[in-house]
């Protein structure tokens, strides 16, 4: 079955497609240079993971799972692997007693520090020659899709 065209977007809700079509692709290149620096390994998003705890303070598990959003189970099995690792650790949450809340050890929070300065790098190679307005625009247009889609 040939697909048909459609015809070129009159409005923002239109437009708003491309946006969300560059992102998916956007992702994942993202995804593969995130690996590249070390901030997504094979089970997930390490930083993102470290830089949740580290900007919002100790979560649990499910809090966690819920703000990507992701299967509880998948943000277990990175827990436990980070804290194998010694870049987190599982501590008394005095709201639940079952649900340990997750925190950053001193390590972690230097494997966050360094992940973040070569993000920043990576990031400033990336906007060479970009208008830093655009750019904002950009971010502004792709945080109110995410949070209308978090509000779904």
């Amino acid at each position: 079955m040939a697909q048909r065209k459609r015809a070129a977007p009159r409005t923002a809700e239109g437009d708003a497609m491309f946006v969300v079509v560059e992102a998916f692709a956007t992702t994942f290149r993202l995804r593969a240079a995130g690996r590249e620096v070390g901030a997504v390994t094979g089970q997930g998003g390490l930083w993102g993971l470290l830089r949740s705890l580290d900007i919002e303070g100790p979560q649990t598990v499910p809090q966690l799972a819920r703000s990507r959003p992701v299967a509880r189970q998948h943000i277990q099995k990175l827990a436990d692997k980070l804290a194998a690792d010694g870049l987190i650790e599982f501590v008394d949450n005095p709201a639940h007693r079952r649900s340990k809340l997750l925190r950053l050890t001193k390590k972690g929070a230097a494997v966050y520090a360094a992940l973040t300065d070569r993000i920043q790098d990576m990031t400033e190679d990336l906007a060479q020659g970009m208008n830093a307005g655009e750019v904002r625009t950009a971010a502004r247009v792709l945080r109110a899709i995410r949070e209308r889609l978090a509000s779904q």
